[in-house]
């Protein structure tokens, strides 16, 4: 993601950005730290991928801009015609092999085995320099810190082609206050795309960001000013517990990556979460809230007592322990706490005609589905 803010930032300053789509070098996997050789993907999966990076990209820089529009270029358009005979020509011909053994990515692969294909990619990479420079006059390349072999590589290769000067900035990996990678929850990566992470997960994601890590991000992930972020954390200082920073940071985020409704959704679920009323909901936010929450399709012919539901659909393990549950007041209905054993689920608890929320305890939740 820094990357793609990193463009946004160029182009808010006067600059045209340009993203590079890897429609031909993702078919072959880049070797840079990488324990072990990528499993290689079929045309038509990247060139989707492609596609979807492109929509993306839409909600960070401007394609419409009038004085500095951004350009999304996909690199297969010159890779999928080069033959191997104008590669070792074009390219190859600059690269002396000690050159390409002493990048880092390659020497920490070479003991264990290194393809061609792998070892060449970063010639690959470097044309691409060379291609966005002869067609858009690109002389700065931009990239994480574990692309820094692959950028010098296309610095080289201008210079030779073009007698050129080419730049390159690197981001750092970004590593949060406990040591972890940047970016995994509970060892499932963030996406994007909503698709794969729900608004509510992103805005949760931020929400819960350490209160070491708090204002670094602030200034890496927003757009706020210093002067604005220096405000937000003398608050923050003064009241941690407020949360203001990791209010911040969560509201400009995910506003950026799903817009206003999508930030205004996640919020919506998380105080329905919070207070236990889940009832004003929609289906879809109820399936946004409850994603890998356990779910219990209701048969027919299940019993719609509560105590006998409960052990059908396993959120209790016997009858004594449901009803015991259920006369200390702890099971919840819809954020409702049910203290009849002779409850029965009615058509008026299953929101939206087709979901019940169920809660054990504080925290515990269940999903029947009718």
């Amino acid at each position: 993601m820094l990357p793609i803010l990193m463009l946004r930032r160029f182009q808010q300053n006067g600059h045209m950005p340009i993203a590079l789509v890897g429609g031909g070098t993702g078919m072959i996997g880049d070797p840079s730290f990488k324990d072990q050789e990528r499993q290689l993907n079929p045309l038509a999966t990247v060139q989707d991928w492609s596609n979807s990076i492109k929509r993306q990209l839409s909600q960070f820089i401007d394609f419409d801009n009038e004085k500095n529009p951004a350009i999304v270029a996909n690199n297969y358009d010159w890779l999928g015609e080069m033959t191997l005979i104008d590669f070792l020509r074009n390219v190859g011909k600059n690269f002396t092999i000690n050159y390409m053994m002493s990048k880092e990515s390659v020497k920490r692969r070479i003991e264990a085995g290194i393809s061609y294909t792998e070892f060449a990619y970063q010639l690959l990479q470097a044309y691409d320099f060379l291609k966005l420079y002869q067609k858009h006059g690109c002389l700065l390349q931009l990239g994480g810190s574990d692309q820094w072999g692959n950028i010098t590589s296309g610095i080289e290769l201008l210079h030779r082609e073009e007698d050129v000067q080419g730049f390159g900035i690197t981001i750092p990996l970004i590593t949060k206050a406990d040591g972890k990678k940047f970016g995994k929850t509970e060892g499932n990566a963030i996406w994007l795309d909503a698709n794969k992470t729900s608004p509510y997960e992103f805005y949760q994601f931020w929400l819960n960001t350490d209160d070491r890590d708090a204002i670094r991000f602030l200034k890496y992930f927003t757009f706020f000013n210093l002067d604005e972020i220096a405000k937000i954390e003398e608050e923050f200082n003064q009241a941690p517990e407020t949360r203001a920073a990791q209010k911040a940071l969560a509201k400009d985020v995910t506003t950026l990556v799903h817009g206003k409704e999508g930030y205004e959704q996640a919020k919506r679920i998380s105080e329905a979460l919070f207070s236990g009323s889940v009832k004003e909901l929609s289906i879809e936010e109820l399936d946004q809230a409850f994603n890998g929450v356990p779910a219990y399709k209701v048969n027919t012919e299940d019993s719609l007592n509560l105590v006998d539901i409960v052990i059908t659909a396993g959120i209790e393990s016997s009858k004594r322990q449901a009803r015991e549950d259920i006369n200390n007041g702890a099971i919840y209905l819809n954020g409702d706490r049910i203290q009849d054993t002779n409850y029965e689920i009615q058509e008026a608890d299953k929101l939206g005609g087709e979901t019940t929320v169920i809660r054990r305890g504080k925290k515990r939740y269940f999903i029947l589905r009718f």
